[in-house]
């Protein structure tokens, strides 16, 4: 029998206490299901404004930007932050100000109540999406995303208080996992609802290449990072990338080109107009490439259980009985007049602008 002293520290450390903010919905909600009974984890604290239905685990009811979040975790070892507002439909400036303080005050709480590990979830999209992309693009690529009002910006300005944080508390290790386009039950994205339009946008001189990250996977690598297999900035997603001849085939789906210019110029004022819920920047995330290589992950032995191909299957499967146009959500006669050009499908009608601009001025 092998003697104690001989057993390799780390095997004889107890297994930590892990947090999960936003553990009562969502991603949240998936996450902790998995480390619920975990042997790997000691024990499992859900942190949310209500109590969730996951058993097992420690429920601890509080707001997440209450400065009292401190209080709340002095006995965790590891916090996982997944406690984010990443509505389409939520009011900008309202998820901006809630996505920021809550990623603030869980950074700060966690230094102060000496938690050993925190990971939080931004996304490949601070990478941004570009025609002369890598493909695909390593870990430690530059973040070159444009700031803007759609939750790319509220995950840059995380971004950036992580990196600020880092200076302030060199002793916190912060992991941050930027998942590529997420698929699974319940995810509302720009790029899920590319989908559930009649047709796939493409600008002239350009096709994008397609990289999921289904739910399931991003749990898995939380689970990862959570037991410190991996750190520092962690990309997430399926092997590889489908080329646009790829996702035609399988979708049943066929591509309209249209030149740049108009693309974004429309999507623009239609933004501006309160048509569509995310600004014209956020097309760039369809029409253009922004693939990502898991090799943090890959080298700590994880692997995604999810192919692209199976992945953008389940979106499909998802997508059915939705109709959308530049990300805007239709239903009745707006779908069965989107329905009815391919124009009309990509870009809105004049109709649909006509009707928004009379709304406004009655």
């Amino acid at each position: 029998m092998q003697s104690e002293d001989l057993v390799p520290t780390s095997k004889r450390l107890r297994p930590p206490v892990v947090a999960v903010t936003g553990g009562a919905s969502g991603i949240g909600r998936a996450f902790l299901s998995k480390v619920a009974s975990s042997a790997d984890f000691r024990r499992v604290v859900a942190i949310d404004e209500h109590r969730g239905d996951v058993p097992d685990v420690t429920w601890r009811v509080l707001d997440i930007r209450d400065p009292l979040l401190a209080n709340r975790i002095s006995d965790v070892d590891v916090l996982v932050h997944l406690g984010t507002d990443m509505s389409l439909d939520s009011d900008a400036a309202e998820r901006r100000r809630y996505n920021v303080r809550a990623a603030q005050t869980v950074l700060t709480a966690c230094a102060a109540a000496r938690v050993r590990r925190v990971v939080l979830v931004t996304s490949a999209m601070v990478y941004g999406a570009a025609a002369d992309n890598d493909v695909p693009l390593p870990e430690d690529a530059p973040v070159a995303a444009e700031p803007d009002t759609g939750l790319v910006g509220d995950f840059l300005e995380i971004e950036s208080l992580i990196r600020r944080s880092s200076r302030s508390h060199p002793g916190l290790e912060v992991t941050v996992l930027r998942p590529a386009a997420l698929v699974g039950q319940g995810v509302d994205t720009v790029v899920t609802r590319h989908f559930e339009a009649p047709r796939l946008l493409t600008v002239k001189g350009c096709l994008p290449r397609w990289q999921f990250c289904h739910v399931d996977d991003l749990v898995s690598a939380l689970e990862a990072a959570a037991l410190g297999q991996v750190s520092g900035v962690v990309a997430v997603g399926s092997d590889g990338w489908l080329e646009t001849d790829q996702v035609e085939e399988i979708s049943g789906l066929r591509r309209l080109e249209l030149p740049a210019g108009l693309t974004f110029g429309t999507a623009q004022r239609l933004h501006r107009l309160g048509i569509t819920p995310a600004p014209a920047t956020d097309l760039h995330y369809v029409v253009y490439p922004w693939v990502v290589d898991a090799a943090a992950l890959r080298e700590a032995g994880w692997k995604p259980a999810w192919t692209n191909e199976a992945a953008l299957q389940e979106l499909l499967e998802l997508r059915e009985g939705r109709h959308a146009v530049v990300g805007r959500r239709l239903s009745g006669k707006d779908a069965t007049i989107t329905a009815a050009g391919a124009t009309v499908a990509v870009i809105g009608t004049a109709a649909i602008v006509r009707a928004a601009r009379r709304k406004r001025r009655v």
